[in-house]
């Protein structure tokens, strides 16, 4: 087996200077030389084992030529620093967080007005992800009546956030 400390010093500079004549630059050079590297040392013993150089450069190869494949899937953007922070946030703006907070405040309100076994198969349905048939066994009601206590809580809530809409 080869000892990696003594294939690095003798050929890393070498395959950095071959990956920077492939088009790289001398950043992804110097990461994809110690890319091959660790793939040398985690790497069973190959049938390469008589000539390190060459399965050195074996793998430094085809290191570069699947970083060029992933460049090719990606669209990449050359962007200024002012274009870079003109990027839209994607985090909600204040007025959105507080009107959703409201319309959340009118749903919890309007979930509490909804009979409680109305609010518990819909509760069941919408946040503990159940379905019918479930509801169903878990209140001890037929599959029919578990869906219409969801529809009815449904139309119970979407009337009160229309009501606020107003």
């Amino acid at each position: 087996m080869w000892d990696p400390h003594t294939l690095f010093r003798r050929y890393a500079r070498e395959l950095d200077r071959f990956l920077r004549r492939r088009g790289h630059t001398a950043e992804t050079a110097a990461d994809l030389t110690q890319d091959t590297f660790v793939r040398v040392m985690t790497a069973s013993p190959h049938s390469s084992a008589n000539n390190p150089r060459a399965y050195l450069y074996q793998i430094a190869r085809n290191l570069s030529v699947d970083l060029y494949r992933r460049e090719r899937l990606v669209d990449y953007a050359d962007l200024t620093e002012e274009d870079f922070l003109r990027i839209a946030e994607t985090r909600p703006d204040p007025e959105r967080a507080v009107y959703d907070r409201q319309r959340l405040a009118i749903v919890e309100k309007a979930l509490s007005e909804l009979p409680e076994e109305c609010r518990r198969a819909f509760e069941l349905h919408r946040l503990g992800e159940k379905t019918i048939n479930a509801i169903a066994a878990e209140l001890g009601i037929s599959a029919a009546r578990s869906w219409r206590l969801i529809r009815q809580a449904y139309h119970h809530l979407r009337a009160r956030l229309a009501d606020d809409a107003l």
